[in-house]
């Protein structure tokens, strides 16, 4: 075994020889930065061993090494917030005051229905043995008591009144994101939210699909129930509770995440037809999947639509209830894949378009997350670029929003004509050097290469086809369409008019679109206030119209038409 130190994070950790460093850094517990997932594509993931700089994925452990992993403050802007609607609250974890009395002679029910009888549900309650048999000597110690139930199961019985909690996770491909709320009321006392730890595995659910089918999904499992259990408690620490007053928890993801949450193989998603193992809504023991809350606590998913067409959606559609209204409404959810629903209370149809995690700044040159210092915004105005970046900080990269901002600016500026070719004028040929190194937060500038326009035009071409596509499954045209809901971090921060420039959107929907922010991570919370609603889902899944794109032979077509940028008005 040879020992390792990191340097920046004053740990050591024992590696055996022919293991790789990135590998090593995963099982050290230091979630490095590997959007290829290790392949050496992304280059991401430096490190630098004897004042050299090399890949970690491509340097092998052979001797006792001191690495410095070159990481600085994250400081990443999650997105958090979304579109809120009136809810009627109906949740059905419910606390309620009993009476636990010795029975009257000539009554012949049990303690436990005698117990039961007292709750407010409308279905029966599943006899507990363990609750069962303690009944007897509660009502000798004494006569009020209180009790923590669902419609259909009783979870705890204590003197106290207490403060109940339940909450709510929506488990993107990048983020993570956990609401706490107080059962009673609704109230969300505190959230907490950090990057996906299973994004050293890959950036998008592809390579991390491959990874467990390579090795296991154990890791991957592992690293993200860890990562909710650790927020659950955080979260019962900032409110002043026990972890054991958390009763139910609600998640999200797309249907990749799921399944890896679940411990479910992939493999299904990654083969033709690409079907989920399992997409009905679920209700399990949180226990069971590492969340240590009470003992008795509930974890609750909504259902997957497709294969890549998860519960997130599900959850944006709970969000917006499209599923009601009169008129015809587009959501689209931006990320890695691009998800969108399309249609009204008589008829929806959905998609995904694999647009790949150029908007996650991943394959992208100086690509990044929303972190401190990553370029958000850009303008080109009588021949002057200017730009604005994430928290005023100094720039070292491009994330999605200023990506697609200088793309258009570019194309504009008529630096890149419509086949998406660039044409900077600068000195080295195929870049555009938008902060050059001696005004950037790093040693290298930003620039735009070639291959990065050509990663924006797949990834714009994919959501342009599938909007497409929807409509021509529901014979609707763009005149039709009166509300578009942009939904995601990426989605929420990026100009549309930029992404009308490059073709990504109609320039005829610019007026209807409304940004709905983490409308998955709402819906997740709507499932937990109204118990209802969130069965409705069920039915409403069922009757979504999926269209399958890599099916179509209309796609490739539609597909290779958009990558072009359109004609500048």
């Amino acid at each position: 075994m040879y020992n390792i130190k990191f340097i920046r994070e004053n740990l050591e950790f024992q590696a055996s020889p022919g293991m790789n460093l990135l590998e090593a850094e995963r099982k050290a517990g230091l979630m490095p930065d590997a959007p290829c997932g290790g392949q050496g594509k992304c280059g991401k993931c430096r490190v630098k061993i004897d004042g050299k700089v090399v890949l970690a994925c491509k340097t092998v452990v052979d001797r006792d090494m001191e690495v410095d992993t070159l990481k600085g403050d994250s400081g990443y802007e999650i997105l958090t917030e979304g579109f809120k609607r009136p809810i009627l609250f109906d949740p059905d974890l419910k606390q309620q005051k009993v009476f636990l009395k010795k029975p009257d002679m000539g009554d012949n029910r049990s303690e436990w229905e005698r117990l039961v009888v007292q709750l407010h549900t409308e279905k029966t309650v599943k006899p507990d043995l363990q609750i069962a048999s303690e009944l007897y000597e509660y009502r000798k110690e004494a006569e009020e008591w209180y009790v923590v139930y669902t419609e259909d199961e009783i979870l705890n019985i204590q003197r106290e009144e207490k403060k109940i909690c339940f909450v709510a996770f929506d488990i993107g491909t990048t983020t993570v994101v956990g609401y706490l709320m107080d059962a009673s009321n609704g109230q969300v006392l505190a959230l907490k939210s950090r990057m996906n730890p299973q994004a050293q595995y890959g950036a998008d659910v592809i390579m991390r699909a491959n990874y467990t089918l390579e090795n296991s999904v154990d890791p991957l499992r592992d690293c993200i129930e860890n990562a909710l259990d650790e927020i659950l408690g955080e979260l019962a620490a900032e409110v002043g509770i026990e972890k054991t007053d958390i009763y139910q928890v609600s998640v999200v993801g797309n249907t990749c995440m799921h399944h890896l949450f679940l411990g479910i193989s992939p493999g299904s998603l990654v083969h033709a037809p690409y079907t989920p193992a399992i997409s009905q809504g679920l209700t399990v023991k949180a226990i069971d999947k590492g969340l240590h809350i009470h003992p008795k606590a509930q974890l609750m998913l909504l259902p997957d639509i497709a294969g890549y067409v998860g519960a997130d959606t599900c959850g944006c559609i709970l969000s917006l209830r499209q599923d009601q209204m009169q008129e015809i409404s587009l959501m689209i959810d931006i990320g890695t894949n691009g998800e969108m629903v399309l249609g009204n209370k008589d008829r929806l149809a959905c998609c995904s378009t694999a647009a790949g995690p150029a908007f996650e700044g991943a394959k992208i040159e100086c690509g990044m997350r929303g972190a401190a210092g990553a370029v958000d915004h850009v303008e080109y105005k009588d021949g002057k670029w200017t730009y604005t970046t994430v928290g005023n900080a100094a720039p070292v990269g491009l994330c999605g929003s200023g990506l697609i901002d200088l793309v258009a600016q570019l194309y504009k500026a008529e630096l890149i004509d419509e086949g998406g070719h660039l044409e900077s004028g600068q000195e080295t040929p195929g870049v555009f050097v938008l902060v050059p190194p001696e005004e950037a937060g790093n040693d290298k500038g930003i620039y735009l290469t070639q291959k990065d326009v050509g990663e924006v035009q797949l990834a714009k071409a994919a959501i342009a086809a599938g909007i497409h596509l929807l409509m021509k499954q529901l014979g609707v045209t763009e005149k039709d369409i009166k509300k578009v809901y942009i939904a995601g971090a990426f989605g929420n921060y990026m100009d549309p008019k930029s992404a009308a420039m490059i073709g990504m959107l109609p320039v005829s929907l610019l007026e209807h679109i409304t940004p709905v922010g983490n409308a998955a991570g709402e819906g997740a919370k709507i499932a937990l206030l109204n118990y209802k609603e969130r069965k409705e889902m069920d039915q409403v899944v069922r009757n979504i119209e999926f269209v399958e794109l890599a099916a179509s032979p209309e796609f490739q077509d539609c597909f290779v038409d958009e990558l072009c940028f359109p004609e500048l008005p």
